[in-house]
């Protein structure tokens, strides 16, 4: 029941801009971070693709918030539900390969033939690159929610672990938190990054297209 809650709130945190001639800190920081990633995120994509900018940014910030916030405690994270990921990833990857299919139709579909391919091979070839276009969104929704889950798990097990093992043998308890907060600062890149290569891939397949 709260899904609802946990996918408005990031939008709420992030500071707005006042109508003040001059922005305070974090507000220059966060346009400043915002303009550096458009920039780099479209960088190989020609002027036609720069229209996706805000679309791409904005989904960046928002996975980047809902993972963050699902490592603190209490807490629920949407993306980790396939659910949510394929429903992002589904008309992303459709709108990319529509594109092509309407822009540059011999080029996206030269795309299912590789070129000098040998003339016994071309059916299979053809057969075999038309799954792997179907399985991208799979791809970006499972790649996602795989390693949040994962994550989250092993966080779950080896804080349990801690917990159990603290009245019976304090020095090992000891070192088991000492490796969750390790691996809690790694979540917190794993939940950065995945948001990241969540937009990167889908900037790829639209340059592609």
């Amino acid at each position: 029941p709260l899904i609802a809650v946990a996918l408005t709130l990031p939008w709420i945190l992030f500071p707005t801009p006042s109508a003040r001639w001059l922005n305070n800190r974090l507000i220059t920081l966060q346009g400043w971070f915002i303009n550096r990633f458009t920039q780099q995120l479209l960088l190989p994509l020609n002027l036609g693709g720069h229209k996706w900018a805000v679309l791409l940014t904005s989904l960046m910030l928002f996975l980047i918030t809902l993972n963050m916030l699902g490592l603190l405690p209490y807490t629920f994270t949407p993306t980790t539900q396939l659910s949510l990921n394929m429903g992002l990833a589904v008309p992303l990857w459709l709108a990319t390969v529509i594109i092509g299919m309407r822009n540059q139709p011999t080029a996206a579909l030269g795309h299912l033939l590789p070129e000098g391919t040998p003339v016994p091979l071309i059916p299979v070839l053809i057969i075999i690159e038309t799954i792997s276009l179907f399985i991208r969104p799979l791809a970006l929704g499972v790649r996602l929610t795989a390693n949040l889950t994962a994550g989250h798990l092993l966080i779950q097990l080896i804080a349990t672990a801690a917990f159990v093992l603290l009245p019976l043998m304090p020095t090992v308890a000891i070192l088991t938190a000492l490796v969750l907060f390790l691996l809690t600062l790694l979540e917190i890149a794993v939940a950065m990054i995945q948001a990241y290569v969540f937009v990167l891939l889908l900037s790829l397949y639209l340059q592609e297209n």
